[in-house]
């Protein structure tokens, strides 16, 4: 049976797991790689591993400002200073990204506590939410953009078969709120990591179609983001 404990545990580890994984490729990477572009409008691949760098840090010191008994804003500056921040980093060479990444494992995993701990239910700035939340945020930021930033590597990609059956539960249902209002009987039909990817605003790799009450309908456009407060996902 999965309990709250459990299922935090898998995300703390499939998350670092992600990065993990990320940062290996990351360390093969050529010379002016990171200036290729990303499948995100207006990112590089380095715009994207500045991004997860920087949220990994954001969202570690949720938790160190959370064990304090505090909140405070994910980034410094908010919408601008995250922006700001970002476009500093995309520079980096590979071996500067590798570092970046490197140091936001380490301060995630002296941050997070442990899985049974009552500091999960602390308030936190990000989403107006409690740890828990910026613990599955990570989750999402870290398997989601470990695939964004590594398209176009060929064999060293990570693809979304990296993605297991838990977290395309996890995302299918907190994106399920970019479906129309008035989605009722609506059946999205795919592998699940294809209707992962595609509620993500992700190219799936594999067809993914609709039905509504058993009959095949187009698919509908996709709503924005969970919660426009939040950083750009």
């Amino acid at each position: 049976m999965t309990t709250p404990d459990t299922a935090r545990a898998h995300a703390l580890a499939d998350a670092d797991a992600a990065l993990a994984a990320l940062i290996d490729v990351v360390r093969t990477l050529p010379e002016g790689a990171g200036a290729d572009p990303s499948p995100l409008d207006g990112w590089s691949r380095g715009h994207v591993l500045s991004h997860v760098a920087n949220v990994g840090a954001a969202l570690a010191r949720q938790a160190e400002h959370a064990a304090r008994g505090e909140k405070i804003a994910p980034y410094d500056g908010g919408q601008a200073g995250r922006d700001a921040a970002i476009e500093a980093g995309a520079g980096r060479t590979a071996t500067e990204h590798a570092a970046a990444l490197e140091a936001s494992r380490a301060r995630l995993a002296a941050a997070w506590p442990a899985p049974g701990d009552a500091l999960w239910s602390a308030r936190v700035a990000y989403r107006d939410g409690v740890l828990t939340d910026a613990l599955l945020a990570w989750w999402r930021e870290a398997r989601i953009h470990s695939v964004d930033a590594t398209v176009g590597l060929g064999a060293r990609a990570l693809g979304y078969d990296t993605w297991d059956d838990a977290f395309c539960a996890h995302l299918r249902e907190f994106l399920a709120v970019r479906l129309p209002a008035d989605g009722g009987g609506l059946e999205l039909v795919g592998d699940a990591r294809d209707v992962a990817a595609w509620l993500a605003g992700r190219t799936p790799e594999r067809p993914v179609s609709a039905l509504r009450d058993g009959v095949a309908v187009p698919r509908p456009a996709l709503g924005p983001w969970p919660s426009s407060a939040a950083p750009k996902p």
